[in-house]
């Protein structure tokens, strides 16, 4: 049994033939939060953060065949892996 009724579509996730639309959100100690920013910016694609600095945290959204770039690219800079997480977006 659905939980979704006739009336109300289930979410969906966005794809294109770059992959599915997920949601990163990196969380890093407060002091790294700029050099976090300024690696971001180095990457091959836009990316629009939504900064919370009570957390010292960035979320953007990202293609699914990107997370291979990102994670080489906070490695790179010596961010933790464990500081990324990755959350599908769906869409109602």
């Amino acid at each position: 049994m659905s939980v979704w009724s006739d009336t109300i579509a289930p979410p969906r996730a966005l794809a294109t033939e770059q992959g599915e639309l997920v949601s990163l959100r990196i969380q890093v100690e407060p002091k790294l939060l700029e050099d976090l920013l300024e690696t971001l910016a180095e990457l091959p694609f836009p990316v629009n953060p939504e900064i919370q600095q009570q957390t010292a945290s960035v979320e953007f959204p990202c293609y699914d065949s990107w997370l291979d770039g990102v994670r080489h690219q906070l490695a790179a800079a010596g961010f933790r892996p464990g500081a990324l997480e990755v959350r599908p977006l769906r869409f109602g």
